[in-house]
């Protein structure tokens, strides 16, 4: 009797049964199941078998590099919690110095000074250096000058350019493995790529002047200013295209279109969205000064490998779609994200961006929160989806 009673009722909290605790993780936001998974080794245990409910941003702010206390840890702001902001341990001088280019979950894709790259997960503050940006594999070569900030380029073709231009950077991770993929644009002349264990930058053929592209369960979606989409299998030891077709790119020119006060529809981006079931989109971002409206239009590109249509999708179903990392989840109205829309982000001044929804059903534009940054010192802001 007492054996049964003391399952009944455990005398402290590190022995409650295991099905009672994954049901209450399951139930628990992001800041919460980071703080009940560290409360004792049982409960840390628990939390390993399940993900909390809801899924939502949070935006970190990074630290300013000539601040006067010495101490470079960055500022977290989660929407579910709008009345507090959480530090991060210090994350040196460099990390201040640097400039965040990409995330994954909660890995930051760094660039510093040097303009070399980095990788650091901003709550374990894993880091992984990557090689730096002029060891080069392939036909484009790279050198650094005597003045260390300036690269001389040469193409396939003899060729000459200076500076550096690191466009369309893509982080992936796997948690579990620590594998990574990192992938850039190097001067509009090609993309380069590096995983874990290589020594330099591997340049994959036929993939010049990028439109947009993203990395998803092995592959690499690519699509080109000149309407060449291709998929890319990384799944063995070097990639290997196993698709290719052609996609109507509509001309854009960001800048100009967003300056200009203009009541007609002026498309700003076009970007590929890889869906829960491996469905390829193309989508179109579009933008009306006058009324400062935004407007998204959304096409089938292909499916498992095969040529879809020209089709226009009017709805996404129970998905969501995350446009800045070019995936689409299942969503429920009820645990964070909403179905049939699509979240967005907005530069403005700081880099902070301003984060949006776009909802398919309704056509309107609401944004999730305008963050007050009047109360915080910082230099620079992004959005992330957190980890667990």
């Amino acid at each position: 009797m007492n054996v049964l009673n003391q399952e009944i009722h455990p005398k402290s909290w590190p022995e409650l049964p295991l099905d009672l605790l994954i049901s209450v993780f399951k139930r628990l936001s992001f800041a919460n199941f980071q703080r009940a998974k560290s409360v004792c080794s049982s409960w840390h245990s628990a939390s390993k078998q399940c993900i909390p409910k809801n899924q939502i941003h949070w935006l970190v702010l990074f630290p300013e590099e000539n601040n006067n206390n010495d101490n470079y840890s960055c500022t977290l702001f989660n929407l579910e919690e709008k009345d507090k902001l959480y530090r991060t341990k210090d994350l040196s001088l460099e990390f201040a110095k640097s400039s965040c280019i990409e995330t994954y979950r909660s890995w930051l894709l760094m660039r510093n000074r040097m303009h070399n790259l980095y990788i650091v997960n901003l709550f374990t503050h894993e880091r992984n250096d990557l090689p730096t940006v002029e060891a080069q594999h392939g036909v484009t070569k790279m050198e650094r000058t005597l003045d260390d900030d300036v690269f001389r380029i040469t193409s396939h073709n003899g060729k000459e350019y200076k500076g550096i231009r690191l466009r369309s950077p893509v982080l992936w991770i796997d948690e579990k493995t620590r594998e990574y993929v990192v992938l850039w644009e190097l001067h509009a002349l090609c993309v380069v790529y590096s995983r874990k264990g290589d020594t330099s930058w591997n340049q994959l053929p036929d993939t010049s002047r990028c439109c947009d592209m993203v990395y998803s369960d092995s592959k690499l979606y690519f699509l080109s200013l000149s309407g060449q989409f291709r998929i890319f299998d990384f799944s063995g030891e070097f990639p290997k295209q196993t698709f290719q077709c052609g996609v109507i790119v509509e001309i854009f020119r960001l800048g100009l279109q967003l300056r200009q006060p203009s009541n007609s529809w002026s498309i700003v981006a076009t970007k590929l969205v890889v869906t829960v079931t491996g469905e390829v989109l193309k989508v179109e971002k579009w933008w009306k000064s006058r009324s400062k409206t935004w407007s998204f239009r959304i096409f089938k590109v292909c499916s498992s490998g095969f040529l879809k249509k020209r089709d226009r999708i009017n709805s996404l179903g129970d998905e969501s779609i995350l446009l800045d990392q070019g995936i689409t989840v299942l969503a429920n109205d009820t645990d964070g994200f909403i179905k049939n829309s699509v979240y967005f982000s907005v530069s403005v001044a700081k880099d902070v961006h301003d984060i949006f929804l776009f909802n398919l059903e309704t056509q309107k534009t609401e944004p999730l929160h305008r963050f007050d940054c009047s109360s915080v010192q910082f230099s620079r802001a992004r959005w992330f989806l957190p980890s667990f």
